[in-house]
C-alpha cells in the first residue's frame, strides 16, 4: 500500500483501559474487535468531494462476522453486546479529522453523560463519539481540493491512526478543554467545560479563527468522591 507524503496527524489510543467496574474481558474482547474493524479502514482515500462513512467501510459488526461483546452504552447504563468497543475507533477517526481540513457531516456523542472517571486522558472530554450499525454513523466530507487518506491498525497495545494528504494544509489546528469544572446541583453532580478549536496559520502562526466546538453539562454516573465539586444554587 502506497502512503500519501504529508502527514497531517498522527495518535495513538491504548486499547485495554480500566472503566470504572467493567470487566476486564470486554477490554479484551474489544481489542478483537478493533483488529477484525482496522483493515476495513486501513488506507482508504478520501478524494475531493466524497464522503468517509465508517459503516459502510466495516459493516456490520455481528457474531456472524467475527466480532465478540465488548462494552456498549445503552440507556446511559454501562452494558454489553457484539462489537463493543468500537466507538475507540470512530473517537481515534473524529480526533485525527478535527485536526485537518475535512468537514464533518455525522457526529453523535453519549450525550449529557460523563460515564467513567478518567483514566490517562488523552483527548478533552467531549470528544468522543457514539456509533451503531445502521442507524449512527460517523460521517466526515472532504470540500478540499487535497486528497486524504486514513492509515490505522493495532499493534496489539495501541490503536494507531495517521491521518495523510497528497498536499500540505495551509492551517493546522489545536484542540483545547476551557473552563473545566464539577458542579452540584440539586443534588446531581455535573462535568463542565468547553471544547474550543483553533485555526493557525502555518505562515504567521497568528490564531486566524477560534471556535467553541463543543459545551458540556455532563451528568457524573460514577462515584465522585474524591472529585473537587463546586456547590451551585438549586434552580427553581
Amino acid at each position: 500500500m502506497e502512503r500519501l507524503p504529508v502527514l497531517i496527524y498522527r495518535h495513538g489510543s491504548l486499547i485495554r483501559r480500566r472503566l470504572g467496574n467493567t470487566e476486564m474481558h470486554l477490554q479484551e474482547n474489544k481489542a478483537v474487535n478493533l483488529s477484525l474493524a482496522a483493515p476495513c479502514v486501513n488506507g482508504i482515500l478520501i478524494k475531493p468531494g466524497e464522503i468517509f462513512s465508517f459503516w459502510k467501510l466495516v459493516g456490520p459488526d455481528d457474531k456472524q462476522h467475527g466480532y465478540k461483546k465488548g462494552l456498549t452504552i445503552s440507556k446511559g447504563q454501562a452494558s454489553q453486546g457484539y462489537g463493543g468497543g468500537l466507538c475507540q475507533f470512530t473517537n481515534l477517526i473524529h480526533w485525527m479529522v478535527l485536526h485537518s481540513d475535512l468537514k464533518i457531516v455525522e457526529h453523535h456523542h453519549h450525550d449529557g453523560l460523563d460515564l467513567f472517571p478518567d483514566y490517562h486522558r488523552q483527548i478533552p472530554f467531549g470528544t468522543g463519539t457514539s456509533i451503531v450499525y445502521n442507524y449512527l454513523d460517523y460521517r466526515f466530507r472532504n470540500d478540499t481540493d487535497n486528497t486524504y487518506q486514513l492509515l490505522v491498525f493495532t499493534d496489539g497495545e495501541y490503536l494507531r491512526g495517521e491521518l495523510r494528504a497528497e498536499r500540505p494544509q495551509s492551517c493546522s489546528y489545536h484542540i483545547h478543554a476551557e473552563n473545566e469544572f464539577f458542579s452540584r446541583e440539586n443534588g446531581i453532580v455535573f462535568r463542565n467545560g468547553s471544547v474550543v478549536r483553533e485555526t493557525i496559520d502555518k505562515v504567521t502562526g497568528v490564531c486566524i479563527k477560534c471556535e467553541t466546538i463543543r459545551r458540556n453539562h455532563a451528568r457524573v454516573m460514577y462515584d465522585p468522591s474524591g472529585l473537587d465539586i463546586r456547590d451551585v444554587e438549586s434552580q427553581k
